[in-house]
Order: structure tokens, then sequence, then C-alpha cells
């Protein structure tokens, strides 16, 4: 672990040595045995499925890990898996599901899958990825998984095995016993194989590779990203960028003694790379509470108790968590904690000055993309945290503010001017990023930095702000939703002309989806009703606004497209308001103006005699800013 405050100490990494003289590891199998050499019988990862301090949980060590991936691989060969082949896994958080994203890269391609997706999305996904093997749960209480999948395999006919996993093996009596009573059924349509992950993995050996693990840079996992359309975008992810994260992790924070508590899915990169393959790279110990992670029963309630039961040195968290952790009471010793890591959205300001005056712990915000098989920044763990900020860009990645002509020739941005953010790193493909050639066109500047889509600015200490989106995506709590999904449903509604959907401020998800819409003339329908008709027409539920507003008008550009921009000031103007409202305060935001280094910025009239702690208090929640005037 090196010391990293500053742009010198980055600085100082990169001068040591060029990236490919690193002696990187040169596959993934490779990575993993390194771990097992150096830590054989420390605590690897921890799995609890539920989220009491004394509830039951299952410790593999470094070797134990080894093994298990070991027969994964090898089970995954004999299916007829080749190093070009996807092994998909449609999983919730579990043991198996940190067995097979290793063992799935070590004998193809793994390719994670959100399962709170629909049949048809998942679906879609291995039709993309053309999976031969799909790993899963058995039917199981409280879970439709296993039943999506089955349909989902149905229409991908390049699935030839699904091999499930049975959580019941984690419950003890009488619990386990009752689980095949209730057990729902899954009538299976498809003509792939079912078997069993666990007994098939039983027959394959553990202390060795069945085939030649050859250790040359290639594509190790395909992630999908967002997940609201039906036609997914695929990023492609070389064993070069796994490792990279890895190393980064191990470079810059994370120590064999560490031990980190991630309630995040494993079929997001936030998860596998800051933390999986950090854990790999430095020997430290990770603890998944629950398959559902953060979304899992009782675990917000338990969080600071199972901190102390495993001593936790280091939480990973997004914002929409931190917002739910600092509802509860610290009610137990988290005297461990050394850090807490968050990312996916923007952090309220309110929320680090919250968590941090509670737990006397700094938030490390950072920045990540699955196009660049995540880490791109963060705030320097053992240096100055700018609040607002994303931090420093990490060594070996290269971040340029671009704006881009009409010809796409691309100009570098001056200190605090707004361009977009794009990116070189080793874990940028370039020109091969997704794996559909088409969606690879203009995604690179000059070749070779990738282009985000995010707009931002670089400030004179070298810190990195995002300011917005290029791409016009509503992040949700870190999941993306397309605003064209919005738009597309709602302008099926017979008295819609027009329809502008955008991202509202909210104090808990960063932002969630509303819509503004323009009538046919002449047409009438309520507000209400255009909600109704979204729930019906839009099948993602994280995608439907919770608020729909009827314009005279819509702003338009001169070429008449919705000029979004205004309706995102109408929105945060709409929604500051109400929050002071409801707190009681009488001040109001009289305008929200364009700022050249800040982006939107709600102006807030100052009264004699307002509490301006509380009127901060309140704003603060949000992650936009605001000023007095």
């Amino acid at each position: 672990m090196k010391a990293f405050a500053s742009v010198a100490d980055r600085d100082a990494i990169e001068a040591e040595k060029p990236w490919a003289e690193r002696n990187a590891a040169k596959s993934i199998y490779e990575f993993l045995g390194r771990a097992r050499d150096a830590h054989g019988d420390k605590p690897a990862i921890s799995f609890q499925l539920l989220s009491g301090a004394t509830d039951r949980a299952e410790t593999l060590t470094w070797s134990q890990y080894h093994a298990k991936v070991t027969q994964a691989a090898n089970l995954f060969r004999s299916l007829g898996v080749g190093p070009g082949d996807v092994v998909a896994f449609v999983l919730p958080n579990c043991t198996e599901t940190a067995v097979t994203v290793l063992a799935g890269a070590v004998a193809g391609i793994v390719n994670p899958v959100n399962p709170l997706l629909d049949a048809d999305q998942i679906s879609s996904i291995l039709r993309e990825t053309k999976a031969k093997v799909v790993v899963t749960l058995k039917a199981f209480p409280k879970t439709e998984v296993a039943q999506k999948v089955a349909e989902a395999v149905r229409h991908a006919p390049a699935v030839k095995a699904v091999l499930e996993i049975d959580l019941n093996r984690y419950l003890s009596p009488p619990k386990s016993w009752i689980v095949p009573f209730v057990r729902p059924k899954n009538p299976v349509a498809h003509t792939a194989r079912v078997l069993n992950f666990t007994a098939e993995c039983a027959r394959h050996p553990s202390d060795k590779l069945m085939f030649e693990d050859v250790r040359k840079d290639r594509v190790a996992a395909y992630f999908h990203t967002g997940g609201t359309t039906g036609m997914p975008k695929v990023a492609q992810h070389k064993v070069s960028g796994m490792v990279y994260n890895g190393w980064l992790g191990a470079k810059l924070m994370f120590k064999a003694s560490d031990v980190v508590i991630c309630p995040l899915p494993m079929f997001h990169v936030f998860a596998i790379y800051p933390i999986l393959m950090s854990m790999i790279a430095s020997g430290g110990h990770v603890v998944f509470p629950t398959p559902a992670g953060y979304r899992g029963d009782g675990v917000f309630d338990n969080f600071w108790k199972l901190v102390e039961r495993w001593k936790i040195t280091y939480m990973i968290t997004v914002p929409t968590a931190l917002s739910a952790l600092m509802q509860r009471p610290i009610d137990a010793d988290v005297s461990s904690l050394r850090g807490a890591f968050s990312g996916s959205a923007p952090l309220p300001l309110e929320l680090y000055k919250r968590f941090e005056k509670a737990t006397g712990v700094q938030i490390i915000e950072g920045y990540g993309l699955t196009e660049c098989t995540c880490l791109v920044s963060c705030n320097p763990p053992e240096g100055l945290k700018k609040i607002g900020s994303v931090g420093i860009p990490l060594p070996y990645t290269h971040v340029r503010i671009l704006k881009h002509d009409a010809a796409g020739k691309a100009t570098d941005c001056g200190v605090d001017q707004i361009g977009e953010i794009c990116v070189a790193n080793p874990g940028v493909f370039p020109g091969s990023t997704y794996t559909e050639a088409d969606k690879n066109r203009d995604l690179f500047a000059e070749g070779i930095y990738l282009r985000t889509g995010d707009l931002g600015r670089m400030d004179t200490d070298g810190y990195l702000y995002i300011t917005g989106r290029a791409k016009d995506l509503i992040i949700r709590g870190g999941h993306n939703i397309d605003p064209a999904e919005i738009e597309e449903a709602l302008a099926g509604h017979e008295a819609v002309a027009m329809v502008g959907a955008i991202g509202q401020p909210d104090a808990h998800a960063g932002e969630i989806p509303c819509a503004y819409v323009e009538l046919v003339q002449g047409a009438t329908v309520t507000e209400e009703a255009l909600l109704d008709y979204a729930r019906k027409h839009i099948h993602e539920r994280a995608a439907v606004p919770r608020t729909i507003e009827i314009l005279d008008e819509l702003p338009k550009t001169a070429v008449g497209k919705v000029f979004k921009p205004d309706l995102r000031r109408l929105a945060i103007r709409r929604v500051y308001n109400d929050a002071l409202k409801t707190a009681g305060l009488p001040v109001r935001v009289e305008a929200v103006v364009e700022d050249k280094k800040r982006g939107l910025v709600a102006q807030v009239q100052r009264m004699d005699g307002v509490d301006e702690a509380a009127v901060t208090a309140v704003l603060g929640q949000f992650v936009r800013p605001w000023d007095w005037v």
C-alpha cells in the first residue's frame, strides 16, 4: 500500500515504472493463485444469508476459495466452455456467486446479469453474449429468479446447460426443513440441461486445472450497462483491466489486515472490481451480507452490529444506502471503521457531514464506469477530500476534458472549463468497448480516449468534477434509466403531443424520473391519468416518473427539440420549494441559473429572521448546489 494523498503522489507512483513493467498477473487464475500463495489460511470471503449479527455465516479462506474456483472452472470446461465462450450468471449474492465470477473468467468469459431484470431483458442479454452456460438459483421462496431465468433461456438457444444453486444449504433447522415443502414450482420450458451446481462441481478436481491456463491478455468478462431497454449494451473487459482495478485497491487503499463490508450486488462492476479484485490483490477479507445486500431484510437495522461483529475497517456504499443508514442510530462499537467508499451517484454535502459527525470517518467519493472496467478517480484516502468532487484521476489513468466541434475534432478545455470527460487507462479497451461494433463508432477521441458522455471540469489542483451528462441518462440510486423509454411510453397516449423526461432531485436516490408533457391542441387529460398510463406502459418500475406535469408548451430549441435544461430548472425549483415548505421555512427558490463551474444552481432569497442553518440542512440533502441571493 502506497500513500495517495495528492496529485504529486499519483505522479510519483506512475514515475516508478510504466504499467507494462508492473509484473501484473497475466490471467485471472494466476491473479487468484498469488493471493492463495501469499495468504492461504487467511479469510477471503464471508457470506451470511440472514442479516443478524449472530446469524450463521460461511467463510472461505484464500486456499478454499482458490480450490472452489478451480473446481467450477473445470466444470465449465467440461460443459464445452472454451476461452471465447460465455458463462452467464443470474444470481443474488452468495458464496457461489463469488466463485462463479472468477471461475467463469478462468474458463471463458463471465457475464454477470442483474437478477432484478425481467425475463425478456435477461433473454436479450443472453442472446447478445451468446451464453453457453447459465448459473442461477434453484426455485426458492420469496424470489422469482429461477422462474425468470427458465423463461429467458427458452428464448436463448445458445444456452446448453443451466446450473442451479440451492440457497437452502445456508439455512439451519427448522427453516431448512420447511423450504422443500414451500419451494415454488418451476416448470422448465427450455431444452438446456438442468444440473445441480454444487454436485457437479464436486465431480471435478480442486487442486489443478484440467486445461491450460493461457497467460496472455484476453477478454474475460462481459458486463451489461443499463437494462431499461430491450437491447442492452455489453461492455468487454480484458484481464489486464480487471487486474489493474485490483492493483489500484491494493496499492492505494487496502491491506491484508483490512475487513471490508460490501452489501452491493456482484452483477455490478463496483462490487467486482474495486472490491473483490482489490481483495485478491491485497489479501483482505470481504463480507457480503444477505443475497440482496442493502436491500436484504434487516440489513439497515443490523448494519452497525455487523460492523462490530466482523471488525469492519472499510464499508462500501452508495448515497441511497448512506441516507437510509443515517436514519438509524449507531447502536454498536464501530471503532474499527477507518473509511467508507461511496460511488455510483453524487453525494449530497449534508449527508457527507452527517456521516462524518456520526462515525468520525470521512467518506471517500470516487468515479467509475462499466466501460472503463470501472475505476477512473477518487478522493485521496490520505489527502484532501473535496466534497462535490470525484477526486484525482488514479495512477495510469489519463483524463482529458474535451470539446468536440461539428466535424468531431477535439480540443482540450482549460482549468474549470466544462467539457466531456474522456478517459484512457488500462481498463479502457480502445475501439472495442462494446461487443456490438456499431456501438463503438465515434466512442473514442484520438483513438484511445473513451468518450464517457459525462460532462465535467478539472480544477487547478487536478480534482475532477462531474457537472452533468451529455447522454441525458437519469441515475436513480446508481441505476441508469434511459429517458427515451419514458418519453416513448407517454408519447403513445392519444392526448400527448410532446414529452420531456428528466431526473428531478431526490434526497434519497440522488434523482428520480419526472416528465413534462405538452398536450395535443384541444385535448384534455389529468396528470394522475397520465401517471396511471405510465405505470401500465413503462415495464421497469424504477423508470416510472414520480411526477408528471402538464405545461402549456414545452421549452424547445430552434429546431424544435425539447430543451431539457429549462425542464431541469423547473424541477429543481419545484422540489426545493416543496422541501422548504414541508420544513416550515418561509424562504423560496427565486431562480435556477447556469454556473460555468457548478452547472445549475438554485438561488434562494435571503430573509431576515430565517434560520439559515435549517435551510442549509434541508437543501443540503440534495446533490444540486444552491446559493443565497
